[in-house]
């Protein structure tokens, strides 16, 4: 049995930038990186945007240059996943049957893209978005001809998909179970800007929809069928619904957990030596009153990558990382500053029509969050409110003529 320092489960952002951290923290010890996909880390957002639209290559989204890895004294065991936990003794299983044996463990598996729970939900040419053989089977579709694409889920990946797809000439109808797109993430302000945008872009949006089945042709998919009877010819159906956390080992095991694996402050779970981060990883965020949550995003991965390298230094720290996000569909580039779960008032700065402005976030009368649609200078001065628990007149927030720094 092969053993090792450090096994890290998970070869996304936050996986790499755990042995990266670990070496630039003078770690010495031996480093063994588990992914499943078949390829060195790289970026996963650009997938569903700049590499989809073919605008990025695939070589410029690797995290490190493949060579870095051996370089580092960082070994990757690729094409493979781990099947079972043995936190007593410290053996990982994997599903080969083989086993590595680890002094700590960091548990960076992401999630798998939740699959539609309607029938049809397997068939040929329905896809989600996870890694770059999700994107490249996309792709090869689109262009071997399929053109009436329907998109199901108006969250970022859906939202940016749709975006990549029209640019390509396809027919895009995108559709959201809920009232409004964005909904668990931003405020209706927001949600109607980015819903009209891509109306006039050209796509059929639909909301307070509900798909009750995909249906096809042998084993290809060729329609959409919804609640009220309507059936949507689809030659390719992207789903975006959210993903399920990669916990299952874990939870097996005994660690705590449901929605992802619980961790501490310091991104630990409750089984001795094995640490969990990135979208898998349920903590209680300081951005959100306490409130035990997954942060999906590549700042969160990083950040508690880096927290558990010092952690495992002998410098532990806890994790009080400030949360941002973004996304990029057609010209316009939405920045996120915070998290506006349970707010109770917004204030729209700036004016939608010039493309240009931000949504700012309060709760009890304190910044809590911003969302910016091409106004880099309100996201970096806005964070700065919200870092600070800023209380803010709302009609100074609303003066675009007062720059955002200037009120703290």
């Amino acid at each position: 049995m092969s053993k090792y320092d450090i096994v890290i489960v998970g070869a996304g952002h936050g996986g790499a930038q755990a042995a990266i951290a670990l070496r630039q923290n003078k770690f010495e010890g031996t480093i063994l990186m588990i992914g499943r996909d078949s390829e060195p880390p790289y970026e996963r957002p650009p997938l569903s945007k700049e590499y989809f639209s073919r605008e990025k290559e695939f070589e410029r989204l690797y995290i490190r240059p493949p060579h870095f890895w051996p370089d580092k004294g960082v070994e990757l065991m690729l094409n493979t996943v781990v099947s079972a936990v043995d936190p007593v003794e410290h053996v990982l299983t994997l599903v080969d049957g083989s086993s590595v044996n680890y002094s700590q463990l960091i548990w960076a598996t992401g999630g798998d893209p939740r699959k539609l729970p309607v029938p049809g939900g397997d068939l040929a040419g329905v896809h989600g978005v996870r890694d770059r053989a999700d994107a490249d089977r996309m792709m090869a579709e689109v262009d071997g001809g399929a053109r009436q694409i329907v998109v199901i889920g108006g969250g970022y990946i859906g939202l940016e998909a749709a975006a990549v797809l029209v640019k390509f000439g396809c027919h895009v109808t995108l559709l959201e179970a809920l009232p409004r797109v964005l909904a668990r993430v931003a405020g209706e302000q927001l949600s109607a800007f980015y819903e009209a945008d891509h109306r006039a872009h050209g796509v059929d949006l639909r909301t307070n929809v509900t798909v009750t089945a995909l249906e096809g042709e042998g084993s290809k998919v060729t329609g959409v069928r919804l609640a009220d009877g309507e059936l949507i010819p689809a030659d390719m159906v992207v789903v975006g619904i959210g993903i399920v956390p990669c916990v299952a080992p874990l939870l097996e095991a005994g660690a705590a957990g449901g929605n992802g694996v619980d961790v501490d402050e310091f991104c630990r779970t409750s089984l001795p030596d094995v640490y969990a981060i990135g979208d898998c990883a349920a903590f209680a965020c300081d951005y959100a009153d306490g409130t035990v949550m997954r942060v999906e995003s590549v700042q969160n991965a990083n950040d508690q990558a880096n927290c558990v390298a010092k952690g495992i230094m002998g410098d532990p720290q806890p994790y009080h990382a400030f949360p941002w996000f973004w996304s990029n569909q057609y010209d316009l580039k939405l920045q996120t500053a915070g998290l506006s779960t349970g707010h109770d008032a917004t204030v729209l700065r700036g004016d939608p029509d010039n493309r240009s402005f931000s949504v700012i976030y309060l709760k009890g009368g304190k910044v809590i969050a911003l969302d910016c649609v091409n106004s880099v200078k309100d996201y970096v001065q806005g964070r700065k409110l919200v870092e600070a628990g800023a209380a803010i007149a709302p009609d100074m927030l609303a003066n675009t003529e007062v720059p955002l720094k200037e009120m703290l």
